[in-house]
């Protein structure tokens, strides 16, 4: 190999990696800017109305931004409820909708009518289960997660159609998108444990955080039982 192949070759090499630093640079600073704007509106995570799996008064919270017909929420779904079951005294999840595909909204309005009904959490599974047949992101069929919805056979489907038009639910999910805009939401799954967001995406950093939180947690509880002693 001659010297001026070494040369465009060491160049290339040379951009590639600047390249790679500061796609590394901006999504840290993207995630600070994220951190720093939950900070300052850390009652835009949870609100009353959001769903919550596990105990209300867990010391670790789990924020999930969560889309119904986004396949990596379904593919998380199991995780999650796998932390939840690691440390049943300690953490619980809060939904908050990010509607970002279409169709999902409608889906979300269906989940609400059914929370009404008390059956948010099967029908939820239900739903996820059904997803492949119904959340075609080009041109979703709505009316089969409708049809999943039913089949659970613990609904009153009539209701739960008159429900998801209600004007509770229209203001629920507009709550949602407001919150998830003023975060800087823009894609699913979204994480965040007692306020913190996921330094990098994946399964790893999610349980990793969880399991710092949980520990903190102890630790605290810990040194109050010996202060007091």
């Amino acid at each position: 190999m001659n010297t001026r192949k070494l040369i465009v070759l060491g160049l290339v090499a040379l951009v590639l990696l600047a390249f790679a630093l500061g796609t590394q640079v901006y999504q840290r600073q993207t995630q600070q800017a994220q951190a720093d704007k939950v900070a300052q509106e850390t009652e835009r995570l949870v609100r009353m109305h959001a769903p919550v799996l596990g105990p209300q008064n867990a010391p670790v919270t789990i924020v999930e931004f969560f889309d119904p017909a986004c396949e990596t929420c379904r593919a998380f779904y199991p995780l999650v409820k796998e932390l939840l079951q690691r440390y049943p005294d300690d953490v619980r999840l809060v939904i908050r909708y990010a509607p970002l595909h279409q169709g999902s909204d409608q889906v979300v309005r269906l989940l609400e009518a059914a929370k009404r009904q008390g059956r948010y959490w099967p029908v939820l599974e239900a739903v996820l289960a059904a997803q492949p047949l119904w959340a075609d992101h080009g041109q979703p069929n709505v009316e089969l997660a409708f049809e999943a919805a039913a089949q659970t056979g613990l609904l009153d489907m009539a209701r739960v159609r008159a429900d998801a038009g209600s004007e509770a639910v229209t203001a629920i999910l507009q709550q949602d998108i407001a919150d998830l805009t003023t975060l800087g939401v823009n894609k699913t799954p979204t994480f965040f444990v007692n306020g913190r967001p996921l330094s990098t995406f994946g399964a790893d950093p999610l349980t990793a955080l969880v399991a710092e939180e949980v520990a903190k947690n102890r630790t605290g509880l810990e040194k109050g039982k010996k202060m007091s002693l």
